[in-house]
């Protein structure tokens, strides 16, 4: 029983490192699944077992711990930079700038209530109190990125080691920062006096109000003698307009045609065109005719269609011509996980999926010209995820001198891979790089990054986590986090729908996105019948993990630079 016992206790051999984080990473996800009051802390309670196991004198050498901590950390943030960088820039659309303004006044309340908690609170001569606050912080706002930028920048601050264990002022704040996020937005619903019935008919008069341009259908008959013994693609780019033939009766036979299909003499067509384009195709191919064979009662169908093909890449939806073309209306856009806006100026991107909605066959025919084919997408593309990491660390890796900080500034192993996902995420077609990973493969990577960050935190955290936290101001941190968490909510939740107007329900969904916090969303899903709460959620949530993880940089080097 020697080798069982040797194998718990050396903390120098690999199979004791593996099995430390397997056993803390397992225990954690578990015991993450139980609820309390209906609501999970999910895998970050993999911080928690890490604790315990630090704690415990469970150990591993602490270059090992820094450096799986450090590597999870890359792979959680740049899988996230991923997933949100195609619709970063688009969520600046139109009443996505309001909701993104409201997020940033959110970030920047939650520092500001976090130094005011920490000078009213605590004593400021010691030179751990601020580091733990900015923990704390990150606990209470439930953004786990932003720990690990903070932990990353106070290595900068602290080169010699010493740096405090910020994850117990994180770990003591986090539960009540999941339910204070979900409470604190309940009681917005109190202070404003709203209906949620009230909500919902709102919700159904938009969807009611919000139509789509309509696209022009006729009959017409072929009575110009050019277009005898042409293609349909040869008549298309001749008359150089946007239309769709979607049935061609030719001989008593009415078929479904292609590109490629030969027109002649009498043929009868059904065509689809933007209404400004129809006089001049009528003038070109022949009158417009009344006929008895073409169904106009045509079952609607809604279809999520994959993009696959290369030449659509970079696309918009507006060049697509979608609803005036092909008779088809464009509902939303699912990338990376996330429901982009169906905005005319979106480009398209390989692996996006489009929800289309319209008669069956001409949602078949977007189906053929996106490509539709889910075995183009199967090969993962590692190089893609590398060759940004490798950019990314580069880039975070430069030092910006600014007047006044006693360090340069610079963003980083968590703000640098960041940036670079981001950026590949929404501009890596450009350069001919395939961004496109399936969304349980980027989940995975993601997971395993995080997880991977959680257990080495806690770990190293464990041992000194009862002086710090039981001994020491773990009250403080509980109820100053409850503060950090509670008060922007309620105050830039009742400005957005006193001043703003907004829907209660895009409110919790700006909120639980503000937040980064799953649960919140969750909660919100499950009262809401609408997307309202999915659509606020994407609209603030890039910009606000990005700003989540610089304030956690600029807020260490800033006022802690100096310790």
């Amino acid at each position: 029983m020697e080798w069982l016992i040797n194998l718990f206790v050396s903390p120098d051999s690999v199979a004791h490192i593996a099995l430390l984080y397997a056993m803390v990473i397992a225990i954690g996800v578990y015991l993450g699944k139980i609820k309390f009051g209906g609501i999970a802390l999910g895998v970050t309670f993999v911080l928690f077992a890490g604790i315990l196991a630090g704690h415990l004198g469970l150990t591993a050498p602490t270059n090992i711990l820094t450096f799986i901590q450090d590597f999870g950390l890359i792979l959680f943030v740049f899988m996230i930079g991923l997933q949100v960088g195609p619709g970063f820039f688009e969520s600046f659309g139109k009443g996505g700038i309001t909701l993104n303004m409201l997020s940033v006044g959110t970030v920047v309340l939650n520092v500001a209530v976090m130094f005011a908690c920490y000078f009213i609170f605590f004593d400021t001569s010691n030179p751990i109190n601020l580091p733990m606050m900015v923990g704390t912080m990150y606990g209470a706002v439930t953004n786990t990125p932003g720990l690990g930028a903070a932990n990353e920048a106070l290595s900068s601050v602290f080169p010699n080691g010493g740096a405090p264990q910020i994850a117990s002022g994180y770990a003591c704040a986090y539960p009540l920062g999941v339910l204070g996020i979900i409470g604190a937005t309940i009681a917005i619903r109190f202070i404003c006096r709203i209906s949620l019935n009230d909500e919902e008919k709102a919700l159904e008069e938009a969807d009611a109000e919000d139509t789509h341009v309509k696209p022009h259908q006729m009959h017409l008959q072929v009575t110009n003698s050019y277009l005898a013994g042409r293609t349909i693609l040869q008549i298309h780019d001749f008359l150089n307009r946007d239309f769709v033939c979607s049935r061609l009766l030719h001989d008593g036979h009415v078929t479904i045609p292609n590109r490629d299909t030969i027109l002649e003499l009498g043929d009868q067509l059904f065509i689809v065109c933007a209404e400004a384009d129809a006089e001049a195709i009528i003038a070109f191919i022949g009158p417009e005719i009344q006929v008895a064979w073409e169904k106009t009662d045509q079952p609607m169908v809604s279809k999520r269609i994959l993009v696959t093909k290369s030449s659509i890449n970079g696309k918009t939806l507006g060049q697509m011509h979608f609803s005036s073309v092909y008779g088809v209306n464009v509902t939303r856009i699912t990338r990376q996980g996330m429901d982009l806006f169906a905005s005319p100026h979106l480009p398209l991107q390989v692996g996006d999926r489009v929800m289309v909605v319209g008669p069956e066959d001409l949602v078949n025919r977007v189906a053929d010209v996106l490509g539709n084919s889910i075995k183009r997408l199967d090969a993962p593309n590692i190089a893609t995820i590398f060759i940004g990491i490798l950019v990314g660390i580069i880039f975070g890796s430069l030092p910006i001198a600014i007047p006044g900080m006693p360090v340069p500034l610079k963003l980083g192993i968590a703000g640098g891979p960041l940036i670079i996902a981001i950026l590949i995420g929404r501009y890596g077609y450009k350069i001919k790089l395939v961004t496109y990973t399936t969304t349980s493969a980027n989940m995975m990577l993601r997971e395993i990054g995080l997880v991977l960050f959680l257990a080495s935190v806690g770990i190293k955290a464990g041992a000194g986590f009862w002086d710090t936290v039981v001994q020491g101001d773990g009250l403080k941190y509980v109820y100053t986090g409850v503060l950090i968490t509670i008060i922007p909510i309620l105050i830039i939740g009742t400005l957005a729908r006193l001043k703003f107007k907004f829907n209660y329900y895009t409110i919790m969904g700006m909120i639980a996105g503000t937040y980064t916090d799953p649960p919140a969303l969750a909660y919100a899903n499950q009262i809401c019948s609408k997307e309202a709460p999915a659509i606020g959620y994407s609209t603030v949530y890039p910009l606000s993990m990005f700003l989540r993880i610089l304030a956690a940089q600029l807020t260490i080097l800033l006022a802690c630079g100096g310790v």
